[in-house]
């Protein structure tokens, strides 16, 4: 797997909930490529509960989405919005300090539209949350305008060494 460079580190006021490093109360997810997958591990901690123990379906919507955004970017090379986001909740994700894998791959692609599917799996590799995303893409050039988005390379591309 390779490492994705976060495009928006440059940003002044950058504080995505799902992947600044830099907010407090966010989740700090990165992410990596694995083939056609981009993929994010990240574990749950107590404060995002929904019910004793178990992780907050709104933050499971969160990580799907997140992901699926990453694929965008990284895959099509450019930015996007959700506009659709269809998601089955099918066993519960605890907040136990186990970590989960979330990982989102490109179905398909229509005109200023992709189809994203995307899975939540715990550490026993049982799928708790499945998720399919549509996003509007937007046109390089918009997307760099409206959302400072030039680029998404790994670290391998971009050059970036590991730091001991």
């Amino acid at each position: 797997m390779k490492k994705i460079c976060n495009p928006f580190l440059h940003l002044d006021g950058y504080q995505c909930f799902g992947c600044s490093p830099d907010n407090a109360a966010g989740l700090k997810m990165e992410f990596y490529e694995d083939g056609a997958d981009i993929v994010s591990r990240w574990t749950p901690r107590p404060e995002y509960q929904g019910w004793l123990n178990t992780l907050h379906g709104g933050i499971e919507c969160l990580l799907l989405d997140e992901t699926c955004g990453w694929v965008v970017m990284r895959k099509l090379q450019t930015a996007g919005v959700t506009s659709r986001m269809e998601t089955r909740f099918l066993r519960p994700v605890h907040t136990d300090g186990e970590p989960v894998e979330v990982r989102a791959r490109l179905r398909e692609t229509r005109r200023n539209l992709a189809v994203i599917d995307a899975e939540l799996r715990n550490t026993a590799g049982e799928v708790c949350t499945k998720a399919t995303c549509t996003y509007y893409i937007l046109p390089a050039e918009r997307a760099e305008h409206e959302m400072n988005f030039r680029d998404c390379r790994t670290e391998d591309e971009a050059g970036v060494t590991a730091q001991d």
